[in-house]
This record gives C-alpha cells, structure tokens and sequence, in this order.
C-alpha cells in the first residue's frame, strides 16, 4: 500500500473527504517524524513502538576494495510492533 492508497482507505474508513484524509495523514507523518527527529518515543496502541537507538562506531569493509574502513557512531530508527500485531501477522496462512 503506498500513501496515495493509505489516504483513499482512511477516507473511506472514517468517512472524510479526499482532502480531509490526505491533511489527517500528512499530518500524522509529520508529526511522527518531528518527535523522532527530537529523539521521543512514539507509541501507537495495536500497532507498535517506534524510537531511535544509538548505534556505536564499527569498523566496515569497502566492498569493491575490501579496504577497511571506520564507520562512525550514528543514530537508527527501530519499531517494535506491538502483541496484538504480532498475533494478527502470526495468525495469518
């Protein structure tokens, strides 16, 4: 599903209009990535966690040289889906 989908499937799930569904989405993306970028823990009931983790400096290896190299500490983005759809994803054949 890309994002065009999402907004036609929250528009007809809440009964919004096109334009409505498309700022609601807009809006939500926005704001999940604002907190992220501020480094706050997102929580969304039946669906997961997201939060950024710390990721320490490693040593690498440049794949067309075989060279070594130092990849610097850095920052990820982890989601934890939540039990209930973890349960759901399981359930399915």
């Amino acid at each position: 599903m890309n994002k065009a989908q999402l907004i036609q499937r929250v528009a007809r799930e809440s009964r919004l209009k096109k334009s409505q569904a498309t700022r609601a989405v807009k809006g939500l993306v926005r704001t999940i990535r604002e907190a992220l970028k501020l480094g706050d823990k997102i929580s969304l009931s039946g669906l997961g966690t997201f939060k950024i983790k710390p990721r320490k400096a490693r040593k690498g290896r440049n794949p067309k040289t075989g060279e070594t190299i130092q990849i610097p500490a850095g920052r990820k983005i982890s989601f934890k889906p939540s039990f209930s759809l973890k349960r759901l994803i399981k359930s399915q054949p």
